[in-house]
């Protein structure tokens, strides 16, 4: 199926919101529930729909279509630490997807959250550590090596922990999803215009996310 700019803003979209998710709780040692459940959801989605399906109901990525806008614009201001993980993730991604044997192991790691997810919930903390386990044997030994600033107090907390590797997952996931419908470093550097309107777009069509 063919993929349109639409698609690729989606996609941005997921990476930008977990990383946002992420840096939060490594300063604040807490983030947005309606932000951070779309992220999660998208673990799940191994043969969703559409893309807009991965993250659950439309406009379900809203926040980080918000953070490319910011990104893009400088308004209300650039923040640079989301933008290097945002490119950190896509490199993990890009290393990753020259280990199959390692892609194996992560889709076993999702079908078995899958019969967890039966008896729990969405953000239960159960289900977190165990994406947090399969992020940390999976991909926490791949280049780059993502390392979160942020407060001690937060980062020293296992619950934040395993959020922050959970979502990093996601992100990865996300990051996956980018390429697979098209995207790439080079429309990021040479396709502002375009994401831009794109994002905008997303926004307008999902104005109360």
């Amino acid at each position: 199926m063919p993929h349109d700019n639409l698609d690729r803003v989606i996609a941005l979209a997921g990476i930008y919101q977990a990383v946002h998710c992420v840096i939060q709780i490594a300063r604040k040692g807490t983030t947005d529930t309606a932000s951070m459940e779309p992220c999660i959801h998208s673990l799940f989605q191994i043969d969703a729909e559409n893309v807009d399906a991965v993250f659950g109901e439309p406009g379900a990525v809203a926040n980080g279509a918000r953070l490319i806008v910011s990104s893009l614009t400088g308004v209300p201001e650039r923040n640079l630490e989301l933008t290097r993980y945002v490119v950190l993730l896509m490199r993990l991604e890009r290393t990753l997807a020259g280990r199959p044997d390692l892609l194996t192991r992560i889709g076993e790691g999702i079908e078995a959250a899958s019969l967890k997810r039966e008896h729990l919930a969405l953000l239960h903390p159960n289900l977190l550590a165990h994406f947090a386990d399969l992020y940390s044997e999976a991909l926490s030994q791949l280049e780059p090596r993502i390392v979160i600033r942020g407060e001690s107090s937060h980062l020293s907390n296992p619950d934040n922990q395993n959020r922050i590797r959970a979502l990093l997952l996601a992100g990865v996931r996300a990051a996956r999803l980018w390429r697979q419908v098209g995207g790439s470093r080079w429309r990021i550097l040479f396709g502002n215009r375009r994401l831009l309107d794109d994002a905008r777009s997303y926004l307008g069509a999902h104005a109360h996310a």
